[in-house]
């Protein structure tokens, strides 16, 4: 009888060492020999992924795991390397903390991107719409049937790109020379006004984005109240956004932030400083397992930031926007640090920005030195995926991410531009 209650005391006692073992385990604790002697040390995890999978990682150069894998690491700084053989390496110097899940995402770019034409009767003056996801171009080199301004649908579920994806929606068989029209789309991007010019007359149209306009409307004389309601429609979208703000946060957005775009996921806003100032703490006390590379709160006016609101972190970009970039033709006297309630992006007569989000939301796409890089949001791995030639600033990321459309001649100048894409897969 003793000898039993003996027993299932020993199973009860090896039960619960058993789970306090395993939920010691669980928070990242386990047995390393750094002094030579066993001893119970506290570890953190760090969550290796990248796209494509299948990747080297090496941990401050030693080749430990591949991704979509779980480290477990004694607390420290740890330079981390993600490697795949034809793509660009990813490497960034991660935190490990005791008990705390670290993440390394690596978007891993190829290093023989291909390159494909979507267009071949030429794209003068493209604008992209507010979505990101139509373009709409002039044609004019082509007869009158086929001269004038089509949308190209970057979501179109065509396996050959020039097979159902552009759509003529107005022509020069109507009179006017549309092929060489200034092209601008509204805010919900379900319209387009087309301004013709001759040595006579001035004529703005209004045109139906998503089919053929046959009889163009003229609203050259109500211009000004059309021009309104677009503006009033930017506008309400753009109080939507930061309403959703809590008070503290809306505050300093609206008094600090001109606000260039936010993130497709709606978690962070790429923006210039309106003034100098210092971005008080809102989450307290700061979120752990965060992006370990420093942010920087003390934001200087006319510099770009992008702050990240989940995580309550600013990150300073080192980059600069050319000032004729930021000339939204909009006012006499037009600055890059002029505060506005409107996201330059949604800006109707703004010109194309230099710089954009990727669909996930974590990385930017930049044209800079003549050149297409990408790198993310907190400023590390800046890759360059493209050094050829490309016209003006129409450089945009694909809406799944998986390319980059931009406008060019491929350095002749004896031929029209035409979009292109690059892959980034």
């Amino acid at each position: 009888m003793k000898k039993q209650i003996l027993v299932s005391i020993l199973i009860f006692l090896f039960l619960i060492l058993g789970t306090a073992a395993v939920i010691i385990y669980g928070k990242g604790y386990g047995i390393s020999f750094q002094n030579g002697r066993p001893e119970l040390s506290g570890t953190g995890l760090l969550v290796a992924t990248s796209s494509p999978d299948g990747a080297e990682v090496l941990i401050d150069g030693h080749l430990t795991t591949a991704t979509n894998n779980t480290i477990d690491l004694l607390p420290g700084n740890y330079k981390v390397e993600i490697f795949k053989d034809g793509y660009f390496p990813w490497s960034k110097n991660i935190i490990i903390k005791k008990e705390v899940v670290n993440k390394a995402t690596a978007l891993l770019l190829p290093t023989a991107p291909q390159l494909q034409s979507l267009t071949d009767l030429g794209a003068n003056n493209p604008i992209m719409d507010p979505s990101l996801t139509r373009i709409a171009y002039t044609v004019s080199s082509q007869s009158a049937q086929k001269n004038g301004i089509y949308v190209f649908n970057m979501n179109s579920s065509s396996l050959i790109p020039l097979s159902g994806s552009e759509t003529q929606i107005v022509d020069d068989n109507s009179g006017d020379t549309f092929s060489n029209s200034q092209i601008s789309w509204s805010p919900d991007g379900t319209q387009l006004l087309a301004t013709v010019s001759s040595s006579l007359k001035t004529t703005t149209y209004l045109l139906q984005a998503n089919g053929f306009n046959s009889n163009p409307q003229d609203v050259t004389e109500t211009l000004a109240n059309v021009e309104n309601t677009w503006n009033t429609q930017a506008l309400e979208k753009a109080n939507s956004q930061i309403n959703g703000l809590k008070s503290k946060l809306k505050n300093i957005v609206k008094n600090n932030f001109n606000i260039l775009s936010w993130s497709p996921d709606q978690t962070k806003i790429l923006y210039i400083a309106s003034q100098s100032a210092t971005i008080p703490q809102i989450i307290t006390p700061p979120l752990i397992g965060v992006d370990s590379t420093s942010e920087n709160r003390n934001i200087e006016m006319g510099k770009i930031y992008i702050y990240d609101l989940k995580e309550d972190r600013n990150y300073p970009i080192q980059y600069s926007i050319p000032s004729e970039d930021l000339n939204n033709n909009t006012s006499d006297n037009p600055s890059p640090t002029t505060n506005s309630p409107i996201p330059y992006n949604l800006q109707t007569t703004a010109k194309p920005l230099p710089i954009h989000w990727l669909n996930d939301s974590a990385h930017l796409v930049l044209m800079e030195n003549r050149k297409i890089e990408i790198e993310e949001y907190d400023g590390a791995n800046k890759t360059t995926v493209y050094a050829g030639p490309f016209v003006d600033s129409f450089v945009y990321p694909w809406p799944d991410g998986s390319k980059i459309v931009m406008l060019t001649n491929l350095g002749n100048d004896q031929i029209t531009p035409n979009l292109y894409t690059i892959s980034l897969k």
